[in-house]
């Protein structure tokens, strides 16, 4: 982590125009909900900067922490109105982790049994293990790793979710720590804006498995396996892209171990913590210093959305008094 005195600067911008407009960066990686959607409807101007990248001849890819695979996750992004051609594809954490656990071609995960305990979601609906070879057991016993998909379900061998509450799963997860029972995280998030709401992720519940002594294997955010597959993707090195996402700890964190530029929007996660109540509403610099010195992560630029309108520019002018030509 920096320290006080070394912290890097970030530089404040109202939008993503110039950025674009520089041609500076050939693949840009794009974190969905915060940044892009809440869940339910795109954010204002969302849909037209993705447009306007795509005629700059930028290269997108969704990163992502979903547990959901990447075909769900492109049909979600048309289902909101976002134009599938805009993008390279998506790379979730839910991909991710059913490339690696389908073709365990890497160490870890080909010492791994075929029995799990699954922690998957109800009403968002259960994740399917299909074509995995696994085997979901009820008794802890007889398992030999965790698959963590969702906060709100425990998994049963019919494929089925039996709803469980966040405490009735960390006592599941008590009786998998005492016997020593790896963990796979398929969403590291800790929690996600879902209509202005935030909610419980699995990243939550690994964090605790984790702090408690058990093993976890993250498989997005902030590791690198999900930008290094992001760049192999888009043919492009670290040097080339940038990172745009809302979550100091996973996002940001993240672009800086994988030496990637970064630009953190405010209007995300982190917008009640930063005092921010409205979509493109500026945050204060000192408040931004204090959030990014606490997760120890270090935006290269802060924008308050992913836009490239002017929609932010006004707001922008009556807090810092003017915009140079490289701030849009």
């Amino acid at each position: 982590m920096a320290s006080a005195a070394s912290a890097p600067a970030f530089e404040r911008l109202a939008g993503i125009r110039a950025l674009a407009e520089s041609g500076r960066f050939k693949a840009w990686f794009l974190d969905q909900f915060g940044v892009l959607h809440d869940g339910k409807k795109p954010y204002p101007g969302a849909v037209l900067a993705l447009e306007k990248l795509a005629e700059k001849g930028a290269k997108m890819v969704i990163i992502s922490n979903s547990s959901r695979r990447s075909s769900v996750t492109m049909e979600k992004l048309e289902s909101l109105g976002f134009d599938p051609s805009c993008f390279l594809g998506a790379i979730t954490s839910g991909e991710l982790t059913h490339q690696y656990l389908q073709k365990r071609d890497d160490p870890w995960f080909a010492a791994l049994g075929r029995k799990c305990v699954h922690l998957t979601w109800g009403n968002r609906g259960a994740i399917s293990l299909e074509g995995l070879g696994l085997q979901v057991v009820s008794n802890v016993e007889e398992a030999a790793f965790i698959l963590a998909h969702g906060t709100e379900a425990l998994g049963l061998p019919s494929g089925d979710p039996l709803p469980k509450s966040l405490e009735e799963l960390e006592q599941v997860l008590m009786l998998c720590l005492e016997k020593r029972l790896p963990m796979v995280v398929a969403n590291p998030d800790y929690v996600t804006v879902e209509a202005r709401d935030l909610r419980v992720m699995p990243g939550t519940l690994a964090a605790k498995y984790e702090s408690l002594g058990g093993e976890v294997k993250w498989m997005g955010k902030p590791d690198k396996v999900i930008y290094t597959s992001a760049m192999s993707l888009a043919g492009v090195n670290p040097h080339e892209c940038i990172t745009v996402g809302d979550s100091l700890h996973h996002d940001i964190k993240g672009a800086n171990a994988s030496r990637v530029v970064s630009a953190f929007i405010t209007g995300g996660i982190h917008a009640t913590e930063l005092g921010l109540n409205e979509i493109g509403e500026i945050a204060g610099e000192d408040a931004i210093d204090s959030l990014c010195r606490k997760h120890g992560s270090y935006p290269t630029y802060v924008l308050p959305s992913f836009t490239c309108s002017d929609a932010n520019i006004a707001a922008f002018v009556a807090k810092y008094g003017a915009v140079s030509d490289s701030v849009y």
